[in-house]
């Protein structure tokens, strides 16, 4: 259900966006939804397709693509990535230390829209 206000708020950005481009009509939206965000790409579009009835993004399918889990390392400052699976165990590729700083991969980021 935690889909609900996230979808809210996608839309809100691209209804936003569109009225300041001057969009007829918005027909797909680009997400990048972080690997640690347990948000499900079926229940998004449903709530999309639900929320945007009778605004210029109604029938706009939402393309998912997960972004990286990204962390940062304190000690060399290097940015590195790893898998959800790797969490505990994701090692610095400079340093080799085990304590890195999540630093992206657990939101969500209105990327681009494609709009007539």
């Amino acid at each position: 259900m935690h889909e609900l206000p996230v979808t809210q708020s996608i839309l809100g950005i691209v209804l936003r966006h569109a009225e300041s481009q001057g969009v007829r009509r918005v027909v797909a939206v680009d997400l990048a939804i972080g690997a640690l965000s347990d948000l499900e790409a079926e229940w998004l579009q449903s709530y999309f397709d639900h929320l945007s009835r009778d605004t210029v993004a109604e029938g706009a399918k939402l393309r998912v693509r997960r972004s990286p889990l990204t962390f940062e390392c304190g000690p060399c400052s290097l940015k590195y990535t790893a898998t959800r699976e790797e969490l505990d165990t994701a090692a610095c590729p400079g340093c080799g230390r085990h304590d890195g700083a999540v630093v992206g991969g657990s939101g969500y980021t209105v990327e681009s829209m494609e709009a007539e």
